[in-house]
């Protein structure tokens, strides 16, 4: 399977991201292995499992910490295995990895989330999982879910690239110390987020209700608020060739979430990404935010426990809740890695319970590893354990995103997050925004599906 070079809607030929990035970014971090020579097409090799290894972080800075943490354990667990740390930013992941596949220096291992997966399995750079994870002490271990979702993000064959380490889910995190002193009831329904957005707003104080996520990163947030006001429960219709984004009730959706923008949310919002997100909420001016579990911690940095909550998003028609999937993070070996039995040990200590319930807490997601998920820290952080009880109990509907397209990633990102910063601006209409996206959407699953046979 491969990246097509097809035409998109917007009239011009598509070129694999690979390709496209390649001609114009260097890539500056370190190479991995022995050379720094790996590439899609090199094989690599098993080693001797020691020696020194190559890690990528795909959410570097956020994570580094608590990876640098983890790396010590597992060296001093492995004295006969270096593990180099490279931290890159989860804005420039994609394209770092993809100028490597095809210029060489990847990595040994690297993260890689279900939302990328598919992208990079269809250039041929990761290698397969399977067998080494039914030889290894994680078999039986790891969340079920978790596992199937990343092999049917890997883009058909049901072949694992990617071990799981976390899960993620949206959040409506509120200050619930504004709202009592507004007299306002808890953002439960989409109808009380609205109102409380606006009620908390005095924009001459520099007071807003509400933050919206206008950069990196603003379609999965958007498409999460289409859904959960309109109701759809599947990302495609039943035919499973078109998709529902540009429904009717979407795009009425969409038009009422994004006339938020500078009637109640900071101006500065159009370029946010999450990290700038979450820093405006923090300074403690603006009422609610959605982002998800990762930045708890953050949160409780800035506020303590007793003036914030985290809940799942709001209900909507008929008291249902609906939302899209959160790509599931995991861990993968590098087909080019010339040493890939001491990246597979370092996937092994860090997936294990010790490593994994460590990292999760810091990152406040739900562990991956079975045992990890059952520690006391799960219960004590409100919004991971109503997170949890939330995709456990019938309460709400997944609509499951696309993520086996290998197009996925630069649809949902590169290719439309401009778009929805016009949409915010009033330079494109909700209607043509979420036009544009079907169309690459349905052009993506009408090739994938051709290649499936």
């Amino acid at each position: 399977m491969k990246i097509s070079n097809r035409r998109s809607s917007t009239g011009r030929r598509r070129m694999p991201a690979a390709v496209a990035l390649g001609a114009v970014l260097a890539l500056t971090v370190t190479a991995c292995g022995d050379d720094g020579s790996g590439a899609a097409g090199d094989k690599g090799g098993e080693g001797d499992g020691k020696g020194k290894i190559v890690f990528w972080d795909n959410n570097g800075g956020v994570r580094t910490d608590i990876w640098k943490e983890i790396i010590a354990d597992f060296e001093k667990a492995n004295p006969d295995i270096k593990v180099e740390y490279v931290g890159i930013a989860s804005t420039e992941y994609q394209s770092k990895v993809d100028t490597a596949i095809q210029g060489g220096g990847l990595p040994d291992v690297g993260g890689v989330g279900a939302a990328m997966l598919a992208g990079f399995a269809a250039q041929g750079a990761l290698e397969p999982l399977d067998e080494r994870l039914a030889k290894s002490s994680l078999n039986g271990k790891l969340n079920e879910d978790m596992v199937e979702s990343l092999k049917a993000a890997g883009g058909g064959d049901d072949t694992l690239y990617s071990i799981p380490t976390s899960a993620n889910n949206g959040v409506l995190y509120y200050r619930t110390d504004l709202f009592k002193k507004a007299g306002l009831e808890d953002p439960t329904t989409w109808d009380a987020f609205y109102k409380a957005a606006e009620e908390l707003t005095d924009a001459g104080k520099n007071e807003f209700g509400y933050t919206i996520r206008g950069g990196a990163g603003s379609i999965a947030q958007a498409l999460d608020a289409m859904y959960g006001q309109s109701g759809i429960t599947s990302f495609w219709d039943a035919s499973g060739e078109k998709t529902t984004v540009n429904d009717a009730k979407n795009v009425a959706a969409l038009e009422k979430y994004a006339a938020l923008y500078k009637k109640v949310t900071p101006a500065a919002d159009l370029n946010n990404d999450f990290t700038k997100m979450v820093a405006q909420w923090d300074s403690g001016t603006i009422g609610m935010l959605n982002h998800n579990l990762g930045s708890y911690q953050d949160h409780v940095k800035a506020f303590g426990t007793d003036k914030f909550r985290g809940i799942p998003q709001p209900i909507g028609p008929g008291g249902k809740r609906v939302q899209v999937s959160n790509p599931v993070d995991g861990l993968g070996v590098f087909k080019s890695s010339k040493n890939k039995e001491a990246a597979w040990k370092f996937i092994e200590f860090a997936t294990s319970p010790e490593a994994n319930s460590k990292f999760n807490e810091s990152a406040g997601q739900v562990p991956a590893h079975t045992d990890a998920a059952k520690d006391a820290w799960i219960s004590e952080a409100e919004p991971t354990k109503l997170a949890a009880d939330a995709l456990s109990d019938g309460s709400t509907t997944i609509v499951q995103l696309p993520y086996y397209l290998p197009d996925w990633n630069t649809i949902s990102k590169a290719d439309n997050e401009p778009n929805f910063q016009k949409v915010l601006l009033g330079d494109m209409s909700a209607k043509e925004f979420l036009d544009t996206l079907a169309e690459q959407l349905n052009e993506a699953q009408a090739e994938w599906k051709e290649q499936q046979g």
